[in-house]
């Protein structure tokens, strides 16, 4: 099945599919086998190697939502990440950041590349003139994540492409935010994809996984790091994936329409300080957005006006969960400064605009009816309390 030619909610249903040859299924059946044999076959399959059926047909699913030409698929997303860095970076090598990342990629950074020898600059705006300051001779890579993780800063992906290529530099993005459903780097010049799998491609808050995307040259590059570093996904988990992402574009779209119709009604909410969504025109970054994104995403962040304790509204809602993690059909809140990116300093935070009232905010699926009626007797409950305090 040619995906350059079929939608993308087909992709998402029938690319890399298995085929049930024996009992006519109308899913993919599910490979369990750990060992495989290694006399007369085409392939010697092991899980470890990321070629077990399931592994194999789900990687072919995401490289076409992707439109890159290969896939990987890992354990967690700081495991597709940590190896995609690592295939690219040795000793005496030099990396490009922009600051507004995920805690998780920043604490990788901060904690394990100065013991081997990889040397990092971080890029305090998303300027593309800031990134080509901070570039060095011995750059070999430059990462970026956007709508960024709390704040959905905008980066410029194609600027940021074009630079790297005058360069001779690999790019990297942290695509999870965005999902393939509202942007695919690739198509503007884009190296290498990351997802957290985990998020938006599963969905469902039940399964732990991470991707990498790209071309084959490049997937291969990966791979022999990959296989080292041993992050590889079960099969059963890679099914459970495949499973989810059959959804990903109805999903994602919803999530979308909701997410916009919540921020338009927060921004005008006399008890909300700010609101961060790029689908908003007050957001810096809109038109940027608006040209190289499909949909502005589920994703935003708001601050409680001054005198509303975030951490007592949070606990007073009813239907939206205070929970870690993100993407899933439900809507979710949490604090930053207490998940996300507790690894950072506070210090650290306050560069990236992190305030301790900070709430990001993952919707889901549900009625906007329903949520706002949740936020707003969460917010009179608290302003009850403030009263009586």
């Amino acid at each position: 099945m040619n995906s350059k030619k079929i939608g993308f909610n087909t992709i998402c249903t029938h690319v890399g599919e298995i085929d049930d040859k024996q009992f006519k299924g109308a899913i993919s059946p599910i490979y369990l086998s750990t060992s495989y044999a290694f006399e007369n076959v085409d392939i010697k399959r092991y899980p470890r190697y990321f070629n077990t059926p399931n592994q194999e047909a789900l990687c072919k699913k995401i490289a076409a939502l992707e439109k890159g030409e290969a896939s990987l698929i890992f354990g967690s997303g700081m495991a597709a990440i940590s190896t995609a860095l690592f295939a690219f970076l040795a000793k005496g090598d030099h990396i490009v950041l922009q600051r507004t990342l995920y805690g998780g990629t920043a604490n990788l950074v901060n904690e394990e590349f100065e013991k081997h020898g990889i040397e990092y600059s971080y890029v305090d705006s998303q300027a593309v003139d800031g990134f080509e300051q901070k570039i060095k001779p011995n750059t070999k890579i430059i990462y970026i994540e956007t709508p960024s993780n709390p704040l959905l800063t905008i980066t410029d992906i194609k600027a940021i492409a074009d630079l790297a290529k005058q360069k001779n530099i690999i790019t990297m993005i942290d695509n999870t935010f965005a999902s393939p459903v509202n942007q695919n780097p690739i198509e503007l010049g884009i190296d290498i994809v990351i997802h957290s799998a985990t998020k938006y491609l599963g969905g469902h808050s039940d399964i732990l996984a991470g991707a990498v995307i790209s071309s084959e040259e490049l997937i291969k590059r990966i791979f022999q790091v990959a296989k080292n570093f041993g992050g590889s996904l079960s099969d059963f988990t890679v099914w459970m994936l495949e499973r989810s992402i059959k959804t990903l574009g109805i999903r994602v779209k919803r999530q979308n329409k909701n997410a916009m119709k919540l921020a338009k009604w927060l921004h005008k909410n006399d008890d909300i300080a700010a609101v961060y969504y790029p689908g908003l025109k007050s957001h810096p970054d809109h038109e940027l957005a608006k040209k190289q994104m499909k949909g502005f995403g589920g994703m935003l962040s708001f601050e409680l006006k001054k005198g509303l304790d975030a951490s007592k509204f949070q606990k007073e809602l009813k239907l939206i969960k205070s929970s870690m993690s993100l993407a899933g059909v439900e809507s979710t809140i949490l604090s930053p400064t207490l998940t996300s990116h507790a690894l950072l300093s506070e210090e650290e935070r306050d560069l990236q605009g992190i305030k301790n009232g900070l709430l990001r905010f993952s919707v889901g699926i549900e009625e906007t009816s329903d949520l706002k009626s949740d936020i707003r007797q969460a917010l009179e409950k608290i302003k009850v309390l403030q009263l009586e305090h």
